[in-house]
């Protein structure tokens, strides 16, 4: 029998059991590895995704050459070519009135009459003074005559002559300061009657019968306005950069809203030569045919100015515009997906389209209706449409 070993050594695992295991353990790590990679990437991905979905969501348009005949759009306000206000020259009451409002007057027709009691009874003082002048100035004459009927003898002294003779002169221009006053308050009566200054309308009458009449404008309102309407006045604030398109002799058409559907035409007479420091315009006037007296003085008029250079003017979507306490602004994508606004100027818009006048470039890519609260500097996300309309215009 054979002696068994207390202590058996182990036998030797065999060389490709050995390589298999190591090969496994590194296949396993290799596994972890990308999980863990691939869980870090997902979880990166996903934020990615979620923060590009919080983006707000935008379409662009391309602005595109607006069609048609260059003009400028600007409301403009009618006014009479002469308006006269007529004041009282006399204070008194208003005796009565002859026109009123819309009566066509020709120049020197009575608009109404003043009584005057005060000039009245000031005139009849005047004439008694006049007349008492010409008395005085007639005695002096018959006795400076007298006087010197005796020059050249002893019976009366050259002093005495002189005297009398000074006194007719005195007398003499008495009577013509007497007769100034009288002319004077004889011209203050004539002012108590109201009459046209010129051919026109009656556009105002401010008093009636037995009203308090004071003098001049500074102290009493007037009583009556005269107005040419024949002919009016456009004026018009034309923008400071359209200002060299818009000489004079420049043709327009105005609207009214009185007479929906109708048209008139006006000339550019001349323009003030300056710019206002508030609206940065420059105020235009026009001449308006107004003989069939459709046209009111006074009244709002919708003014299409003919340019007179070529000028190209782009258009956009109505719904792209957006008005805030900056003004009238279009939001633009920048090439990072950022956005910014851009301030510009409406030349006009029938509800579809709006004509830019300026602030926009024609390689500009606006965003049509914009997202409440966002702003400059803020990123959005392109949908897919914009993209895909944009790889097409492109291509």
């Amino acid at each position: 029998m054979s002696q068994l070993d207390p202590h058996p050594q182990p036998q030797a695992a065999p060389r490709g059991l050995r390589t298999a295991g190591i090969a496994a353990a590194v296949v396993a790590a290799i596994v972890v590895v990308y999980g863990l990679v691939s869980r870090v990437h997902g979880t990166e991905q996903m934020r990615d995704w979620t923060q590009q979905q919080a983006l707000p969501v935008v379409t662009l348009v391309q602005p595109e050459t607006a069609a048609g005949q260059p003009s400028l759009q600007l409301p403009g306000r009618l006014q009479a070519f002469v308006s006269a206000p007529i004041y009282a020259r006399v204070s008194g009451y208003l005796k009565s009135w002859n026109t009123d409002i819309g009566a066509h007057v020709k120049k020197g027709d009575l608009l109404g009459t003043i009584e005057t009691p005060d000039v009245d009874q000031q005139l009849a003082q005047a004439q008694a003074s006049l007349g008492v002048a010409q008395a005085n100035a007639k005695l002096a004459q018959i006795s400076a005559k007298r006087w010197q009927a005796m020059a050249g003898t002893d019976a009366v002294a050259q002093q005495d002559i002189d005297q009398r003779t000074s006194a007719q002169n005195a007398a003499e221009a008495q009577v013509k300061a007497a007769q100034a006053q009288v002319d004077q308050l004889e011209v203050e009566k004539g002012f108590a009657r109201l009459v046209a200054p010129f051919d026109g309308t009656v556009t105002a009458r401010d008093t009636d019968v037995g009203a308090l009449i004071n003098v001049g404008s500074g102290a009493g309102p007037e009583l009556f306005v005269v107005s040419d309407t024949s002919k009016l006045r456009l004026y018009v604030n034309v923008p400071q950069n359209y200002v060299p398109q818009v000489p004079k002799g420049t043709h327009a058409v105005l609207r009214v809203p009185e007479h929906p559907g109708q048209t008139y035409t006006a000339t550019v007479l001349d323009s003030a030569g300056a710019v206002s420091a508030s609206s940065g315009t420059t105020l235009m006037q026009l001449l308006v045919d107004n003989a069939k007296g459709e046209l009111m003085p006074g009244g709002f008029a919708s003014v299409d100015l003919a340019l007179g250079a070529a000028h190209t003017n782009l258009s956009v979507p109505s719904s792209a515009l957006v008005f805030n306490g900056n003004g009238m602004q279009v939001a633009t994508l920048g090439a990072d997906d950022s956005v910014t606004f851009k301030q510009v100027t409406v030349l006009r818009d029938d509800g579809k389209r709006a004509v830019i006048g300026s602030g926009l470039e024609a390689g500009d890519k606006v965003i049509d209706s914009p997202p409440d609260g966002i702003g400059t500097g803020d990123h959005v996300r392109v949908a897919e449409q914009s993209k895909a309309g944009d790889s097409h215009a492109k291509g």
